[in-house]
């Protein structure tokens, strides 16, 4: 319910409120708190995001033999015919200066001399990866967190953001800040802001088997829904073809750098498969790569393919990817000796929170960037190590815009810089403090297991229009009367999920209908969008 504006409404805590640490709200709560004052919540340890579980690194035309075109085309391709050109060409035109930022803030960019030490990954034409070995994610969290201190941002950790404040102040909706609740004590409280920029992630936890920490819960997505703003894009989920069987919860993520150098995706007769599903072989786009999987291993009684490590030279295979390599050997697996056994699991959502190019949302006072965010990059399918080159440009983006705009109103006072990322005094992000052991299972985790089960079976890889109304039918009432907040936000964006999956009658990019096997550009050459109002509670 929206709540009619007061003249006598109290004044913001913070002119901003940024939601969520990952590499898109850190960076833009590090831009805005140069003259405004921001306060950033985050529902667990900081650096339990997926920025900090990205392993293969960001892409940027950085290299001599690459070109932004090259780039763009190379984006459109994996975007099947969604992607929103304008978007497209922006974003890549500004990551070399956003890759500049990072390193100027002390990011260890892996380096070959003076210049980068680029990788190439599936569906790139060219080495355009900037990487920190097979720990990308966690050198930008760790940069960035070093940062904040020096800076002395506002960062309340175990501190759940549970709904938006809208109110009405007579032209229509407006965010006003957020609803928390202090995990350690309790407490649930108002946060009044003038703005809130919603950096929450992704929604992996959706399904049974993923990739993503346990606080991808589809929060941000689910509170911007329930607020009347616009989403978009939600069926176009990525399932990362290479997860480490047997699926740990979450799956320990083998990254596509690897078939970048060379590995190779074989059966477990020890024959390659990929070259009878695309040109690319074992490089192609991250959807037809998961769905050849899928059918291998339905065609079959095999429970997982192998990766074939050995085309990589031994000593980058040790140097770029002993992070990877050890992460196996500690779960009884050594790749160097019999390969890596691997199954798909979902990773990313290339739809979210419909943001026009500066990261504004369609409802006044709320901006996104990041995972959340649908800003028409992706289209129907994420290239690979698109997605960090996503957050962090459309972040700054967003503070470039927002300043503006404090500037015009007289609401911002530059505040001096902190010093490098070198100077600044170093911090070990660490991993989130485990859960309590044996904690009993009560009634909301064992729901969450078998929604998470239920969008595993009927909303994942391979979709039938039945199985999506079934799962429609199931997910409508738990999001209504869910006893917790994230099974209802789990709920919601999982109906959002099947939403849009419904409306799209057609086989495209991540989204594959049995029934509709083929692209339909008459008809769903578009992106698809839902509102509060358009989908029946």
């Amino acid at each position: 319910m929206i709540a009619p504006s007061s003249s006598a409404s109290p004044p913001p805590d913070a002119d901003v409120v940024v939601v969520g640490s990952g590499i898109a709200g850190l960076t833009f709560a590090l831009r805005m708190a140069r003259g405004a004052s921001v306060l950033l919540l985050t529902k667990k340890h900081r650096a339990e995001s997926n920025t900090n579980w990205a392993r293969g690194g960001i892409a940027a035309v950085v290299g001599s033999d690459d070109d932004p075109a090259l780039h763009v085309a190379d984006t459109l391709v994996a975007g099947a015919g969604l992607c929103h050109g304008d978007v497209v060409a922006r974003i890549v035109a500004e990551g070399p200066a956003r890759i500049g930022d990072l390193a100027a803030w002390g990011t260890g960019f892996h380096r070959d001399g003076d210049r980068f030490s680029l990788g190439r990954e599936g569906g790139h034409s060219r080495r355009r990866i900037v990487h920190a070995g097979d720990r990308t994610g966690r050198a930008i969290e760790t940069a960035l967190l070093d940062r904040a201190s020096a800076r002395g941002l506002a960062i309340l950790e175990d501190h759940r953001v549970i709904d938006l404040v809208v109110e009405d102040d007579g032209e229509g909706p407006v965010v006003r800040g957020v609803r928390v609740v202090d995990d350690a004590g309790g407490e649930e409280r108002t946060v009044r802001a003038r703005t809130v920029f919603l950096a929450t992630g992704g929604c992996g936890r959706v399904y049974r088997h993923t990739t993503n920490p346990a606080i991808a819960t589809g929060d941000g997505v689910a509170m911007a829904f329930r607020a009347g703003a616009r989403i978009a894009n939600m069926e176009f989920v990525q399932f990362h073809p290479t997860a480490l069987h047997p699926t740990e919860d979450p799956a320990f993520l083998i990254s596509e750098a690897l078939r970048g150098e060379g590995a190779v995706l074989r059966r477990r007769d020890g024959s390659a498969f990929m070259d009878q599903h695309h040109p690319l072989g074992s490089l192609a786009p991250r959807d037809i790569v998961a769905r050849a999987i899928a059918g291998e291993l339905a065609d079959s009684t095999d429970d997982h393919v192998m990766l074939d490590v050995t085309g990589i030279p031994p000593e980058l295979r040790r140097d770029r990817f002993a992070s990877t390599l050890d992460g196996c050997r500690e779960r009884g697996v050594d790749p160097e000796v019999r390969g890596i056994p691997v199954v798909p699991a979902a990773h990313y959502v290339c739809g979210g929170v419909w943001t026009d190019e500066s990261g504004r949302t369609s409802i006044e006072g709320l901006m996104a960037a990041g995972e959340v965010a649908c800003t028409g990059l992706h289209g129907a399918n994420r290239l690979a190590s698109n997605s960090l080159l996503e957050a962090v440009v459309m972040a700054h983006r967003a503070a470039v815009v927002l300043a503006d705009d404090f500037r015009r109103e007289g609401r911002w006072s530059d505040h001096p810089e902190p010093p490098s990322g070198d100077d600044a005094a170093p911090s070990d992000p660490g991993a989130a403090p485990p859960r309590p052991a044996g904690t009993a299972v009560d009634d909301a985790e064992r729901e969450i297991a078998a929604l998470r089960t239920l969008m595993w079976e009927k909303a994942g890889i391979v979709r039938s229009v039945a199985g999506l109304e079934e799962a429609r039918e199931e997910l409508a009432p738990i999001a209504r009367t869910a006893p917790s907040p994230e099974l209802r936000n789990l709920a919601t964006a999982g109906r959002l999920i099947v939403e849009c999956a419904l409306r799209r009658r057609e086989s495209r990019g991540l989204h594959y209908l049995s029934d509709h096997p083929w692209r339909d550009n008459e008809r769903h050459l578009a992106d698809t969008a839902l509102s509060l109002t358009e989908v029946t509670p």
